[in-house]
């Protein structure tokens, strides 16, 4: 089972503890085989907004950078986490360059997906979705916006299932990890 680790977070992971490491665990720990992208160091231009990945090169964006690389290891998982600083509810920075730029995995036609208009699939198989969030301290609004948004994306990009969780930096690591154990349980769909 491959899960990609779309690692958003302001700096690369630096030692052995921290939620970079606690959802690699919480992963390997449910037989997950995981790759983590650390865009903090890839180079990843924010979306053009041109619409080329749709017209002039179907499936693939027209800028030629980590973001092809990045939507490709995406379509080819079968679990995707995005990890993130919570900013306002939303992604930190480069989590939100990332996701803007995968939108060459979905094509320019629409349909209806349970009562609303969608993009159409470009592809039979996308990832579940989980959307692990990281926070100072308790913030009720902030973590209610951050699921919708997890929610809405998982939406957009075709997820077959989603889920999210928000962790804390104040936190005991093994409530950390027991939260994003249980994110894990919700997003594969129950217990293996």
């Amino acid at each position: 089972m491959r899960a990609l680790v779309m690692d958003g977070c302001e700096t690369a992971p630096a030692g052995t503890t921290g939620p970079h490491v606690l959802l690699r665990d919480a992963m390997e720990g449910r037989g997950w085989q995981v790759e983590t992208l650390h865009l903090c160091e890839m180079d990843i231009a924010p979306c053009a907004g041109c619409f080329g990945c749709w017209t002039r090169t179907p499936g693939e964006c027209v800028v030629a950078d980590a973001a092809r690389d990045v939507a490709r290891a995406y379509v080819g998982s079968e679990l995707v986490a995005l990890l993130t600083p919570v900013r306002f509810g939303g992604y930190g920075y480069h989590l939100k360059k990332a996701v803007d730029r995968l939108i060459p995995n979905i094509s320019p036609l629409f349909t209806v997906l349970h009562g609303e208009v969608h993009h159409a699939r470009r592809y039979l198989r996308y990832p579940a979705v989980l959307g692990v969030g990281i926070l100072p301290g308790p913030d009720t609004e902030g973590e209610a916006i951050f699921s919708r948004l997890v929610e809405r994306n998982a939406i957009n990009m075709r997820a077959p299932r989603h889920a999210a969780v928000t962790i804390q930096t104040s936190s005991e690591a093994e409530e950390s990890l027991n939260a994003l154990r249980a994110a894990l349980v919700r997003v594969e769909g129950g217990e293996r």
